[in-house]
């Protein structure tokens, strides 16, 4: 079983790697070019401003994925609801990496106070992703059809909810608000 811990600056090339292919390869994340290691730096060092959660899946001492819970939206209302990002090296998919990812971001982002995770799943045909948010507890919401445009077809997102702690059954413990 990987170890799944914070990430490190030192994972950012590899981060960057697993990202980057995903953008050329996969309807997952419906950016067009990859992002710069710059790129990346930046926007791990927003989420980790944010007191949110930015883990590494290692695998015989190799990055074997990442994932981060981030604002669901950028207002300072949205704090305490995070989407979660998960991604794979490509040949390590099916291997119960995205579980054990998806299982460690979950309980980090309780931890911090976070009380609903989205998921904002890249094509609908991404059996994948949606098949383990789904054994993870979350509920599909409900699908934007043909709102993306990539490889030549119209993609769909598939919007998937879990609420954790307590919920919306008592007022948040105060987060930053950035």
């Amino acid at each position: 079983m990987p170890l799944i811990r914070p990430s490190r600056d030192e994972d950012l090339p590899a981060i960057t790697a697993i990202y980057g292919h995903h953008v050329l390869h996969g309807t997952g994340t419906f950016e067009t070019e990859p992002p710069s290691l710059a790129d990346m730096t930046a926007r791990r060092a927003d989420v980790l401003s944010k007191g949110l959660p930015y883990l590494v899946a290692e695998e015989d001492g190799r990055i074997a994925g990442f994932a981060y819970g981030n604002w669901f939206k950028p207002r300072p209302a949205y704090r305490y609801s995070v989407e979660d990002s998960i991604y794979l090296a490509p040949d390590l998919h099916r291997k119960g990496l995205g579980r054990a990812l998806l299982t460690a971001l979950l309980a980090h982002c309780e931890a911090v106070g976070i009380r609903k995770m989205m998921a904002i799943i890249g094509d609908s045909a991404n059996a994948g992703s949606v098949g383990v948010h789904l054994a993870l507890g979350f509920t599909q919401v409900g699908i934007v059809e043909s709102c993306g445009w990539k490889f030549g077809a119209w993609r769909d997102i598939v919007i998937m909810q879990k609420t954790l702690g307590v919920g919306d059954t008592q007022p948040p413990t105060e987060l930053p608000a950035p």
